[in-house]
Formats: structure tokens, C-alpha cells, sequence
């Protein structure tokens, strides 16, 4: 046992090393500097391996921005596997809404939306770029699983990329707005985990039932 369980431990190779140094780095530089402002160069130096080694992983700034992207979303565990049974709605609905409140607080992906608003006008791909890799596809893996949640019976939501896109815009709360704003933050972490509970009750009571 002692000898299977040793075979399915993957431990990371010298590559995935390096992927996760670079990644780190490119975040690190689109946070501080801006994508715009960034380079392959720069993101080389920052994890400190060659700019070949950038390019043999990712193969564009492009691609290693929406990679980055990505990444911050696993770290927050916010992938296909946080909804996987759509017979335990609550306690899914309940950990996402933890997962993704916690992640759009975060210093990066404040930082890193801040810079997309700020070059919006002069750089709109940017921005897609963050939408498509970020909100979009969180809100996508939600509408999905509520999809197979509705076929359930218990729940029905309608339109679920709506159902979806509301709790997640629910979830904001007023500490992201504050955030984006360089304002002091007012609610204390007791305060904010409270409004993420009762969020999500909200959105499960809004839901619960056949259709009228």
C-alpha cells in the first residue's frame, strides 16, 4: 500500500518548477507594472531563468497572461472540481461562494483589474484577454453546474448564466468596491464572511422548488 501510494504522488519535475517560477514572476509584473509595461524579458529575469524558457512554455505574453490568470484561479481552487455533484448543492454553492469571494479580494486580482480599467481605452484586448480567461470562465463553470443542478428537480433557476453571473456579482460586496478604489476597507473579516453566508442562503432560497 505504502508502495502505491509513493507511485501516485506526483512530484513536480524540474519543468513544472520552472513554469511555476515563471508564472509567479509574470503575475508579480502584471500587478506592479501593468501588462502593457511588462515584457518576456522582464518576466525572465523576475523567475529568473533564460527568456528560451519563457518562450518554450508559453509561447506569447498573451498566452502566459490568460496562464497566469488561470493559475490564480486554481490557487483559489476555483476549477471544474469545486462543482463536480450536483446532488450536494448547498454545501457547493456554499464553498464557490468561499472560493470566488476570496479570490476577487485578493491583492493580484485587484491589482490586476485595476490595470485592465486603467488601459481599457488605449488597450481593449487586455481586457478581453482578463474577461475571457477570468469572469467568463468562472461564470461558465458555474452556469454549467447549476444546469446539471436543475436537472435534479430541487432548484430551478431559468436562465442559469444569469443565475450565475447574479451570485457572482452578489458575492462582490461592498469590500471589493472599496478595494478598487483605494478606500479603507469597513468591514471586518467577521462582517464580510457573514455577508458571503447569507448570500449564499439568499441565492439557494431564491432558487429552491420547481418552477412556478
Amino acid at each position: 500500500m505504502e508502495l502505491s501510494n509513493q507511485a501516485h504522488t506526483h512530484h513536480p519535475n524540474r519543468s513544472d518548477t520552472k513554469r511555476q517560477q515563471i508564472l509567479d514572476a509574470a503575475m508579480t509584473l502584471f500587478c506592479v507594472k501593468g501588462f502593457s509595461q511588462t515584457s518576456m524579458s522582464q518576466v525572465a529575469k523576475q523567475a529568473d531563468v533564460s527568456k528560451q524558457t519563457v518562450y518554450a512554455h508559453f509561447g506569447s505574453k498573451d498566452e502566459l497572461f490568460v496562464a497566469a490568470i488561470g493559475a490564480k484561479c486554481a490557487i483559489h481552487q476555483l476549477t471544474g472540481d469545486l462543482l463536480k455533484d450536483p446532488k450536494q448543492v448547498e454545501s457547493s454553492i456554499r464553498h464557490f461562494c468561499q472560493a470566488f469571494a476570496a479570490m476577487i479580494i485578493s491583492p493580484e486580482a485587484v491589482a490586476v483589474f485595476k490595470a485592465c480599467v486603467a488601459q481599457s481605452d488605449s488597450h481593449p484586448e487586455i481586457s478581453a484577454l482578463f474577461y475571457e480567461a477570468g469572469p467568463k470562465h468562472i461564470v461558465g463553470l458555474l452556469s454549467h453546474y447549476l444546469q446539471q443542478v436543475e436537472l435534479h428537480g430541487s432548484y430551478h433557476f431559468g436562465d442559469c448564466h444569469h443565475a450565475a453571473v447574479r451570485l457572482c456579482l452578489m458575492l462582490f460586496g461592498e469590500q471589493k468596491m472599496q478595494m478598487e478604489l483605494g478606500l479603507t476597507i469597513s468591514d471586518s473579516a467577521e462582517q464580510r464572511q457573514q455577508y458571503i453566508d447569507e448570500t449564499a442562503t439568499m441565492f439557494l432560497r431564491a432558487y429552491e422548488g420547481a418552477p412556478n
